[in-house]
């Protein structure tokens, strides 16, 4: 046998020519082929294909005979076994040569075909003794690194057929690949490109499971750049067709259909065994689709805001033309129900038109998913259109506008900015006290028809298309929209005691501005004592001095210092204190005051509002700086003494504006008016 493969690599070129009759079609200013080159795989073809013909010829001519001796002799198989040996041993020589060349003459296609032919040769005559004795062949490892160039040259081609592809389904305006779908042609070119390179991986058999790993690991980075390239295409090109609804929700469907083919992909390398590293890359890749297709989603849902707005802002108009009357109202009543249902649809048109416009079109052309996606943020600019422009009252102050805007979460960091961009954009002049203008508010009645058009509006986003196309009841109820707004309607039946109430209780970050950017400090002591007889709370505040105060005045400065007892059940009571004037940065006051606080609440529902001032004559004292101190935060026994820090505003979430909001609108309580002046005040920055 072994005589047998020197004869034949010796003579390969004369040997193949001879027995397939090429001399005759030889050209004759070709060099001859004397043995293995650097520069072709021609001699190992021929080669193989020589050792298949003695191993055929043994077969045939061997076996009969020799079983007829020895019938567990199978001449075939040793024959295969002792030229594959040999084989393995120049060959992985040569490829080793190859893949040391500073310039390598043969692509990555040339040594993929090589591959093929090997793998063919071995799977005929040696797969049957390797799976006998469970032996795993050494060639996969000779193209490893032949594959791989392979693979990574693969990026580029896949990336410039991508390119070219989602250009001309651009140029043809993004139209569906058919009646049947709702996708277009670029995203079926994409992942033909991906599932030839797959079927080629796949073809190759690996029988190393250690290096068909490292080959689908690489594969699934190609995957990984080639969608996350057509993504952000597609994000890229996004904002030109927002305005055209069919184009942007057949890009939204073409992100979709990313997912659903990747998980086609996904399944086709190996599904739930195929190896962790690769099918992390997948699945990070599955969350980034998913996170694209979300922002999409939403910048639609957005670009959709200024139709609901002027639809909204025309409820608003309707509501108060139409819906007369302060009284209480009894939707138990059926006579009173069936009234405010009428008012309802009747005040509700023009934004349930504006609604079925655009979501007819989504219906139409939308994939399932992406219809869902697009629902979920119809409802929420619909539900917050609703809430910020009608049930919350307008107002003329635009710091707490912008606050309201900015201002949409509890996190420190977030109101801190909010509060910031209203200090330094909103001009001094138009800071003027929030309940100073005559506003509309809405009554039991309006709040009644605006609870009964949420019904419809709930009923419209659940009932929408096919049964199981539209939003689920349950997700309706419990999205945070909804309860904010229902929220807000519901402040409009409480008193102002209990709005300040709730006001101290969730307003725990008044102080930032003092902490970010302190211009001046306050030196107080606070003790509280609860009388035993009639569990009624004395609250002793000592105004000691004041230190460090920033401000800049042309005339003469004559600070004086504010305390402010704030909560429920106090408009019968003292709750305002002020010092004497001071002619000095510096004062001192020594001055104690006695807060009394009845027995109806805990002393922890109250709160010092502190803020120091320059007194002007014949006109509004200007504001230096405030703080708060709430009770809760003083010891029972031993009370509190310190510094505290003044800022030049108070910070407010959400929660906190809507109830200034509502507060402003009691225009004959005296109470809501004060508590409004003192938390809506900022630090004029021009000195006067």
């Amino acid at each position: 046998m072994d005589s047998t493969y020197t004869f034949l690599y010796e003579n390969c070129s004369e040997l193949f020519d001879r027995e397939y009759d090429l001399d005759s079609n030889a050209d004759p200013n070709k060099p001859p082929d004397d043995g293995p080159s650097t520069t072709n795989l021609d001699f190992w073809n021929k080669l193989i294909v020589l050792m298949a013909s003695v191993i055929e010829e043994d077969k045939t001519s061997y076996s009969t005979v020799i079983t007829q001796f020895n019938n567990e002799l199978d001449v075939g198989e040793l024959s295969a076994e002792c030229l594959w040996e040999t084989f393995c041993e120049d060959f992985s020589s040569a490829l080793l040569e190859h893949l040391n060349l500073e310039h390598r003459v043969l692509s990555s296609n040339d040594y993929m075909s090589m591959h093929f032919k090997v793998k063919g040769f071995y799977t005929n005559y040696l797969q049957a003794i390797a799976d006998k004795n469970n032996i795993v062949p050494e060639y996969p490892k000779w193209f490893e690194p032949f594959v791989m160039q392979w693979l990574n040259e693969n990026d580029s081609v896949c990336l410039e057929f991508l390119n070219s592809a989602f250009n001309k389904d651009k140029a043809d305006g993004f139209k569906k690949v058919s009646e049947h779908t709702q996708f277009s042609f670029s995203v079926t070119d994409v992942f033909a490109t991906i599932n030839q390179c797959l079927n080629v991986i796949k073809k190759l058999e690996c029988p190393d499971p250690i290096i068909l790993r490292k080959y689908m690991k690489r594969f699934a980075v190609t995957v990984d750049k080639v969608l996350i390239a057509y993504s952000h295409l597609v994000i890229a090109e996004f904002p030109k067709h927002m305005e055209v609804l069919p184009v942007s929700c057949i890009l939204l469907n073409n992100i979709q259909q990313l997912r659903i083919q990747l998980d086609k992909v996904y399944r086709a390398m190996g599904g739930d065994d195929l190896d962790p590293d690769a099918a992390d890359i997948l699945k990070e890749l599955q969350h980034r689709l998913n996170a694209t297709l979300d922002e999409l989603a939403n910048q639609l849902g957005l670009s959709l805001a200024q139709g609901i707005r002027a639809a909204t802002d025309d409820l608003t108009k309707q509501l108060y033309l139409q819906v007369k009357g302060p009284g209480q109202v009894s939707l138990a009543n059926t006579n009173q129900r069936e009234d405010i249902q009428e008012l309802s649809d009747s005040v509700i048109t023009s934004l349930m038109t504006e609604l079925n416009h655009s979501l007819t079109v989504f219906l139409d052309i939308c994939e399932k998913t992406v219809l869902k996606r697009l629902l979920k943020e119809m409802w929420k600019v619909t539900i917050t259109c609703m809430e910020k422009r009608v049930v919350l009252p307008p107002t003329s102050d635009p710091r707490q506008l912008s606050g309201m805007q900015a201002a949409k979460s509890n996190a420190t960091a977030k109101l801190e900015e909010a509060s910031k961009q209203v200090l330094h954009r909103i001009p001094v002049a138009t800071l003027q006290d929030m309940s100073r203008d005559s506003e509309k508010s809405l009554s039991p009645k309006q709040c009644a028809v605006i609870d009964m058009a949420l019904g419809t509006l709930k009923d419209c986003f659940n009932a929408f298309g096919t049964p199981g196309q539209g939003l689920k009841r349950n997700y309706l109820d419990k999205s945070p929209e909804l309860q904010s707004l229902r929220y807000a309607l519901s402040l409009y039946t409480q008193t102002t005691d209990t709005l300040i109430k709730t006001f101290i209780n969730t307003q725990s970050q008044q102080n930032k501005p003092s902490e970010r950017d302190p211009v001046g400090e306050v030196s107080l002591s606070v003790d509280i004592f609860t009388q035993p007889n009639n569990g009624e709370h004395k609250v002793t505040v000592k105004i000691v001095a004041c230190n460090d105060l920033k401000w800049q005045t042309t005339g003469m400065f004559q600070p004086f210092v504010e305390v402010h007892l704030l909560g429920p059940h106090l408009s019968s009571r003292k709750r305002k204190h002020a010092t004497k004037t001071k002619n000095t940065d510096k004062p001192r006051y020594n001055d104690t005051v006695i807060f009394m606080i009845g027995n109806e609440e805990m002393y922890d529902a109250y709160e010092l509002h502190i803020c120091v001032k320059d007194y002007c004559f014949a006109r509004t004292d200007s504001l230096i700086g405030v703080t708060v101190l709430q009770l809760k935060e003083v010891d029972r026994t031993s009370g509190v003494a310190s510094w505290f820090a003044f800022g030049r505003n108070v910070l407010l979430n959400e929660t906190g504006w809507t109830i200034l909001r509502i507060l402003s609108q009691r225009k004959t309580d005296d109470v809501a008016k004060q508590f409004v002046q003192l938390k809506s005040a900022v630090r004029h920055e021009a000195p006067r």
